[in-house]
């Protein structure tokens, strides 16, 4: 299963993100659940980064994805990221099975 952790300041707003586990719905590779949760997470990054360029502190492995802003979030940041939660939210309802989220 692919749990995912969703870490939020005391406003409410969105401060970085854990991704950790497999589905299991397929074999590794063939994994349209994984695909899925892999694009949205890792997208969000990219965006945060490279668009936005806030400082963010992350570690990437095989089955593992953490994801921490180092500053305070803002309506920017938190456009990217309630975004990518809306895109796994949907995958949670279509693999409840696969993909648990956790706030």
């Amino acid at each position: 299963m692919i749990e995912i952790r969703v870490f939020s300041e005391s406003d409410g707003k969105i401060s970085g993100f854990s991704v950790t586990g497999h589905s299991g719905t397929a074999e590794r590779g063939q994994d349209i659940v994984c695909a899925g949760v892999s694009s949205l997470t890792q997208t969000a990054l990219l965006g945060i980064m490279e668009y936005l360029h806030r400082e963010v502190d992350y570690d990437v492995a095989s089955g593992k994805l953490l994801v921490k802003l180092r500053c305070v979030p803002d309506d920017l940041t938190e456009a990217i990221l309630q975004s990518m939660l809306l895109g796994l939210m949907e995958i949670q309802k279509l693999s409840p099975e696969a993909v648990r989220i956790l706030k």
